[in-house]
């Protein structure tokens, strides 16, 4: 009769924490749609920089690619998913 008190224990420890990891997923996956376009906006600016102007057009176009990808993928979190723009948007 001494094992059933801790065998009740553990199975209550272990539905007490399976519920709070099954909470703790709120968080979605994935990047955003700011950072995707950041990072596809930099690439995409760096060869089109690098073609057009060699080095510093590189790092140019790179620059102006971020900052315009990230605009863009700001406004289309904004408009499609709402709770993750003012989840980073209150930081």
């Amino acid at each position: 009769m001494k094992l059933f008190p801790k065998f009740f224990a553990i199975t209550l420890a272990l539905f007490v924490l399976i519920g709070t990891v099954t909470q703790a997923q709120d968080k979605p996956k994935g990047w955003s749609r700011k950072a995707k376009g950041a990072a596809i906006g930099g690439g995409g600016g760096a060869v089109v920089g690098g073609l057009l102007g060699g080095g510093k057009g590189a790092l140019v176009g790179a620059a102006a690619g971020v900052v315009g990808g990230g605009l863009v993928g700001r406004n289309q979190d904004k408009k499609k998913d709402p709770a993750r723009y003012n989840r980073y948007r209150n930081k």
